[in-house]
């Protein structure tokens, strides 16, 4: 069983090569990433692991954020040249976490009459703004919400594993797939779970949300639902001059934060801090 993930990538230098390391070590036989014009070091770290021959590089450098169509592209370059069994479309701040085993194990035990699953996400709280600490963000951020929900209040949808097919569409987003108009059925599992870190500093956040915004309205494609989240943020938010205090709000105080353990609304989760710091692999690339 061959298992490949398909990435798209715009400036994630601070978290790119944990997570690329991290799902190789889960048993992702081969990564398929598109760079999207990154300045910050994020091209020079995948082409250091293309020329280790376990990812397949390619580039688009206009910044309109045309994720369907480059995923898509992804994903059925997977199934026909790589021969794959899953594919995994991930994002750089995602990390793909089985309940047991590995991420190879859990999906190679799959029926095969299912074609898909979804699979839920969930968010670590950012670290404070003003905060010197310059340690790695897998170290700095250990405190993820039970449940989580995007700038708007709403619940964070979930993103679906497929099995590789050559005709595959994925959706804005990464949260369906379509073969040949019709939607792969993709009932829940509960044995993947995605660790999400979207936000890891407040000038990566600003970043973000700047440049995905932009993005997303230069691309005409794009239904004006789409990215409502970011749009909102960008426009009622970082365009009004009060992102850093809303970024201050994503973090609760101590008193909140000590009740929202108390309560397992927030939980101490050091699976990637262990994960991220035990792997022998750090010492072979």
């Amino acid at each position: 069983m061959t298992v490949v993930l398909t990435l798209l990538c715009r400036d994630e230098a601070d978290i790119l090569e944990s997570m690329l390391r991290f799902h190789f070590d889960q048993g992702v036989d081969q990564i398929i990433a598109t760079d999207n014009g990154s300045v910050d070091g994020s091209l020079e770290i995948l082409q250091r692991f293309e020329r280790r021959g376990r990812l397949r590089l390619l580039q688009e450098p206009e910044h309109s954020h045309d994720q369907a169509v480059w995923v898509t592209r992804m994903a059925r370059m997977a199934a026909r040249e790589f021969n794959a069994s899953w594919v995994i479309n991930s994002d750089a701040d995602e990390f793909w976490h089985p309940r047991r085993g590995t991420l190879h194990d859990t999906l190679q035990a799959i029926p095969k009459a299912i074609k898909a699953i979804s699979i839920d996400r969930s968010n670590f709280l950012p670290p404070p703004r003003d905060a010197e600490d310059r340690r790695p963000f897998h170290q700095r951020q250990t405190l993820r919400e039970r449940q989580s929900c995007n700038s708007l209040g709403e619940p964070l949808p979930p993103k679906v594993i497929h099995r590789a097919h050559p005709g595959v569409e994925i959706s804005d987003g990464n949260h369906s797939a379509s073969v040949k108009g019709e939607p792969l059925p993709a009932p829940a599992s509960e044995e993947i779970e995605i660790l999400h870190l979207p936000i890891r500093s407040y000038p990566q956040f600003e970043r973000k949300i700047r440049q995905g915004a932009e993005a997303l309205e230069r691309n005409k494609r794009l239904d004006p639902g789409v990215g409502h989240s970011w749009r909102s943020l960008y426009r009622n938010q970082l365009q009004a001059g009060t992102l850093a205090q809303y970024y201050d709000g994503l973090r609760p105080d101590a008193q909140s934060l000590a009740a929202q353990l108390a309560s397992g609304a927030l939980i101490e989760d050091t699976r990637l801090q262990q994960a991220l710091q035990e792997r022998s692999w750090w010492r072979l690339w």
